[in-house]
């Protein structure tokens, strides 16, 4: 958040849940792919994108400095994936179980 934006924790947690259910109800990759091209800096989608490239990786057993020297990602976002693949909301779990039947 920035800081010398007012809001309210609560505010917040509206807005998200509002850019959620938007995204949740687009049901094509495309369509998601424009909205988020429209939300997103480049680097920022470049940034989800890498994100869940490794989550693919860390899925398949790729070691760290694997990863690392394949795609450029820094050791440290990696290890922040797989914490949260591994202790965070389960949304990485959740997504993975949503494409396990077209992998």
């Amino acid at each position: 958040m920035k800081p010398n934006r007012e809001s309210t924790s609560r505010l917040e947690v509206r807005a998200e849940r509002a850019l959620c259910e938007a995204i949740a109800a687009l049901s094509l990759a495309e369509d998601i792919h424009a909205l988020l091209v429209d939300l997103c800096t480049p680097a920022e989608l470049q940034a989800l994108a890498d994100r869940w490239s490794v989550v693919r990786m860390l899925e398949a057993g790729r070691p760290y400095r694997a990863i690392q020297a394949d795609t450029g990602i820094s050791v440290t976002t990696i290890g922040r994936v797989a914490r949260c693949l591994n202790q965070g909301t389960g949304g990485y779990r959740a997504a993975l179980d949503a494409l396990e039947p077209t992998n």
